[in-house]
């Protein structure tokens, strides 16, 4: 039934919320955004694993590439991971697990009450944390956090809506515009230095799932482009 599912996504997203708020307090905004590009990639594997969504040897290869990547990133052996890497790295692992739920009941209701539904079971699931550590807010901050919720709902909705329409190897690689904006925030709204590899790592994965993308779009154009002699009247 659809119940199991909205409460399983429910405590996989908070969970995956919990873990990235964890990182974001320890580590740079890009670096975040950088490593939570496996969220795509382990997306995709579990698309193959779950729905059986076709796994191509160039896919395959792109998502190895998309590994390198992050390695780039993270550069382990070279520093020290820190928890908020750790972090982060288990936000995407949960992150994953809910947009394979979210395209589950993507097929189940529409757009609107997938949302309204994970909204609900994420701040149930999240509201004893709240109150564990509550302290008051100032109409100034509870005005941000109306503009940070408005703008989380329509990013989800429109996700849900992108699920929907289209495999979600297609769909994910949309999400790697937000390194561009972490970047540009994290370097002007709080000083972060710009780090050449968490670039380098990024433009990595965004090049190897952008060519997953581009790859599922001709392999789509052709299986619905007819053949010349079906066209013959």
């Amino acid at each position: 039934g659809t119940l199991p599912l909205v409460l399983g996504r429910g405590h996989i997203h908070s969970a995956a919320v919990l873990f990235r708020f964890y990182a974001m307090a320890r580590s740079p905004a890009a670096e975040v955004t950088a490593i939570g590009y496996l969220n795509p990639v382990l997306v995709t594997l579990g698309a193959a694993l779950v729905f059986g969504e076709k796994l191509a040897l160039r896919r395959l290869a792109a998502i190895g590439v998309a590994l390198l990547g992050a390695v780039i990133v993270l550069r382990p052996g070279l520093r020290e991971l820190g928890p908020g890497h750790l972090s982060q790295l288990a936000a995407a692992a949960c992150f994953a697990g809910s947009y394979l739920l979210a395209k589950r009941l993507s097929d189940l209701a529409d757009a609107a009450t997938v949302v309204a539904m994970m909204s609900l079971a994420v701040t149930l699931v999240l509201l004893p944390f709240a109150v564990a550590v509550w302290v008051p807010v100032t109409p100034v901050q509870a005005g941000w956090l109306a503009l940070v919720a408005a703008f989380a709902t329509a990013g989800h909705y429109c996700m849900t809506r992108a699920f929907a329409a289209a495999p979600l190897s297609v769909t994910q690689p949309a999400t790697f515009l937000q390194l561009v904006w972490a970047t540009l925030l994290g370097a002007l709204a709080f000083g972060e230095r710009v780090d050449p590899f968490v670039i380098l790592g990024g433009a990595v994965i965004i090049a190897a799932i952008s060519y997953i993308s581009w790859r599922e779009a001709v392999a789509h154009r052709r299986s619905v482009t007819p053949a010349p002699q079906a066209t013959e009247s």
